[in-house]
């Protein structure tokens, strides 16, 4: 695959051949971006035979992606992406932004953001021959995996924190994984992850460890691209706003607008803001210190997925805002439930995670890191159906009532 170049490390910059390195820098740990050759793209493709496509799925941007065409057309795998772009005018109008998108990657065949990197995750396991793929999950990520893999004929193996919500760990079992509940924390389920690969000889899809998820996560950055920059014609400089965890969605993201620019397909890079819970923010932390070395921190938010001691794709989370003239906003749990409920009176529901990046961006909006006149996308990464108990918390409960209108009219005088 003439395309895909090989890798280099974003810490020392050593470069390396495909062959030469599976997962991380082998004299620093760091984290690889993969390298694609854009005359070798250029070549075989241009921004009008992407919009001629009539695949409407990740996969219509092949020629972007460093693996092969996967195959198993008519299964989950060949229906990821391709997720919907809202304006919501009435929000919109009321928080005096003309320009307005949020991309729902609810519509997933799993319910989350994170079917992109396995589905890719997937494809690179065929390639090299890896039957078994591990991973690990506070829920999203393994759900993609065990999805992915079940709808390819592969195995998948997922560690989850014990304390991950039981809809997600659900989904695990139904997808027909191998499911390992840990007693400990979600770090404590990504060590025990990297052990059992090395012991196993599993291929390991850990976020900030394979080269490859970052690929996957990439093709929203494509996706927004076509339907937001290319199809309105732009004329100022989007603001996209992320919800961060290990750093490798916010990542993904920036690493496929840098393709495009790399391409010659876009002017400029959007500026990235990622945002994260007060209860973990190790990468937001890092960036208004003004440094990239990211220090642990003891996570706790109702926001899971995006809760972590030590993000392990850190480093290019921080230069993902700071390279973009982006930033990073925190946000409490209490305002993550707001915006749960705000989506939701819209016809967006959103799982913590995602509602984070609303809230985020009503908190850069009211701060003035952002204006009305820029245009805005808010990224929603799940369903709120993967945390029911968080939308019950952000929802109320329903009254009880008896079964006649006279109980019904006394409620409704209330």
């Amino acid at each position: 695959m003439e395309k895909f170049l090989g890798y280099k490390c974003s810490v020392c910059g050593q470069e390396y051949k495909p062959a030469e390195v599976t997962y991380v820098c082998p004299k620093d740990g760091g984290v690889l971006d993969v390298i694609l050759d854009s005359d070798a793209i250029q070549k075989i493709t241009g921004p009008g035979d992407i919009q001629a496509s009539q695949d409407y799925s990740i996969w219509r941007y092949l020629p972007l992606l460093p693996v092969l065409d996967p195959g198993h057309r008519g299964t989950p795998l060949r229906s990821v992406g391709a997720t919907p772009i809202y304006t919501l005018p009435e929000l919109a109008e009321s928080l005096n932004l003309p320009h307005f998108w949020i991309k729902d990657e609810s519509p997933n065949p799993t319910g989350s953001f994170k079917d992109r990197a396995s589905a890719v995750l997937v494809a690179r396991a065929q390639e090299i021959g890896a039957n078994m793929i591990v991973t690990a999950s506070t829920g999203n990520a393994g759900a993609a995996l065990a999805g992915m893999a079940a709808a390819a004929g592969a195995c998948a193996v997922i560690f989850a924190p014990k304390t991950a919500p039981p809809a997600k760990v659900a989904q695990l079992l139904i997808f027909g994984a191998r499911v390992y509940l840990v007693d400990g924390t979600y770090d404590d389920a990504v060590e025990l992850s990297r052990q059992a690969s090395d012991a196993f000889g599993w291929y390991c899809r850990n976020t900030g460890y394979n080269p490859f998820t970052a690929e996957g996560k990439k093709t929203a950055a494509l996706e927004i691209w076509e339907q937001v920059i290319a199809a309105t014609k732009l004329e100022k400089r989007l603001c996209v706003f992320v919800s961060v965890g290990d750093g490798n969605i916010i990542s993904g993201i920036h690493k496929g607008f840098k393709d495009l620019l790399a391409l010659g397909w876009i002017d400029q890079v959007p500026r990235i803001f990622g945002v994260q819970a007060e209860g973990s923010a190790a990468i937001a932390n890092a960036f208004k210190a003004g440094t990239e070395e990211i220090r642990s921190v003891s996570a706790h938010t109702l926001a899971d997925s995006i809760s972590v001691n030590l993000p392990s794709d850190g480093l290019r989370a921080v230069r993902a805002a700071r390279e973009t003239n982006g930033a990073y906003v925190t946000v409490s749990d209490e305002s993550i439930l707001t915006a749960i409920s705000t989506l939701g009176r819209y016809g967006v529901f959103a799982e913590p995670a995602g509602a984070a990046a609303f809230a985020g961006m009503r908190k850069a909006l009211e701060s003035g890191l952002i204006n009305s006149v820029d245009p805005v996308l808010v990224l929603n990464t799940g369903s709120g159906l993967k945390d029911v108990s968080a939308a019950r918390r952000a929802a109320g409960e329903a009254p009880v009532i008896e079964p006649t209108l006279a109980a019904l009219k006394r409620v409704l005088e209330v």
